[in-house]
């Protein structure tokens, strides 16, 4: 042990393993170690093969199956851009009774705005201002600011902020929780578990650093007054540092491939597309048949979007609202989102295949749904 092996030495030995004319056997067994590498020959040849030609063939067909939707969603982009289809063709849409929304009026339905937020110290203001600057009437809406922020200062500041627009008669709900289980998803479930918040019958979700116009609700809740089947109404994202560097053109192109082919694409043949977890309003009674939210896995989202059509629901995409929002401007930051979104697709992908496979529900559904197989 520890002796000096000679280079050629050792590059004999292993040809006459290869070659089999080796006769060096363990002190165990008695076995050669050629017959140690025809055994691995044989497995390899027999098993790890096959297996792995198998699992190239699926991946191809996958691939296949990416790039059909693609062209396809393509093709439906265009024709909706040159017929000029209009998400109104299918879903009836006629403003509010009334002119007036300071007045308020029963015809107003109660509407709550969520705004999940987490040491969001930068934006805080922005979004609760945005928020609280939403033309509907006063005592007919709720801003709830869920904090779920662990820096103490942060939190006095952002609960600062909810009382003064209290003081100019705002309903604002400031809600924090004791821990963060569940992250978003627990935020979003506990906060409508308020007593106040069951009185709603559609809830506006927002992230922090969205500023939605201020006639963002007049242009969605109609959808879902006229049209009982609707159970949400997904806005597009715009971006105020798009033009910051080469990375944030970069995905401002990604999101608009995503919005304007394959949400509009989605919408425009009624088949299922999801939510993007913010910049959309759900109807309440959608999201409690589908089994609320869950924190199963990290895009909570498409989980609820998936199973709320499931069960049926229709979903409407309106490319001509847009809300304000930021990209990330850091290629850590990016990474990290990127990461979040496809470990959870494909953790998503576990929890309801099976479902998916044995729903129910339209074919053109059912073919939306199956996109969560083909990006995972």
């Amino acid at each position: 042990v520890g002796g000096r092996v000679d280079f050629q030495e050792a590059i004999s030995w292993f040809i006459g393993v290869f070659d089999g004319s080796s006769s060096s056997s363990s002190a165990a067994g008695g076995v050669s170690l050629a017959e140690v590498y025809e055994l691995w020959v044989r497995v390899r040849g027999r098993v790890i093969a096959p297996a792995l030609q198998v699992a190239v063939w699926a991946c191809m067909v996958m691939s296949v199956m990416l790039v059909v939707e693609a062209l396809y969603n393509c093709v439906v982009s265009l024709g909706v851009k040159a017929v000029g289809w209009r998400p109104e063709w299918r879903f009836k849409w006629e403003p509010l009774a009334g002119d007036d929304e300071e007045k308020g009026g029963a015809h107003y339905p109660m509407v709550l705005v969520q705004i999940p937020m987490y040491n969001e110290l930068e934006v805080y203001k922005l979004s609760i201002g945005a928020a609280c600057e939403l033309q509907w009437p006063k005592d007919r809406i709720i801003v709830q600011v869920l904090d779920d922020s662990t820096d103490p200062f942060i939190k006095n500041l952002v609960e600062l902020e909810c009382e003064s627009w209290a003081v100019k008669g705002l309903n604002i709900k400031y809600a924090t929780r004791s821990s963060r289980k569940g992250f978003k998803a627990g935020a979003l479930k506990k906060g409508m578990e308020c007593d106040y918040a069951k009185q709603c019958e559609y809830v506006a979700i927002f992230d922090a650093d969205f500023q939605p116009e201020p006639d963002f609700l007049l242009r969605t809740v109609p959808f879902f007054v006229h049209n009982p089947e609707v159970a949400l109404v997904q806005a597009r994202w715009s971006f105020v540092n798009d033009t910051a560097s080469l990375l944030t053109r970069v995905q401002k192109m990604f999101f608009d491939y995503h919005f304007k082919v394959e949400q509009e694409a989605g919408s425009a043949t009624f088949s299922f597309f999801s939510f993007n977890g913010t910049a959309g309003v759900w109807r309440t009674a959608a999201i409690k048949e589908a089994g609320g939210w869950k924190d199963r896995t990290t895009v909570e989202d498409m989980d609820l979007a998936v199973r709320a059509t499931l069960k049926g629901w229709k979903f409407v995409y309106v490319g001509d609202i847009r809300v304000k929002s930021e990209l990330p401007s850091t290629y850590k930051a990016y990474c990290r989102q990127q990461f979040r979104w496809s470990c959870g697709g494909a953790h998503l992908f576990r929890k309801v295949a099976k479902d998916i496979l044995t729903a129910k529900v339209g074919f053109s559904s059912l073919v939306g749904s199956n996109k969560i197989f083909k990006e995972n």
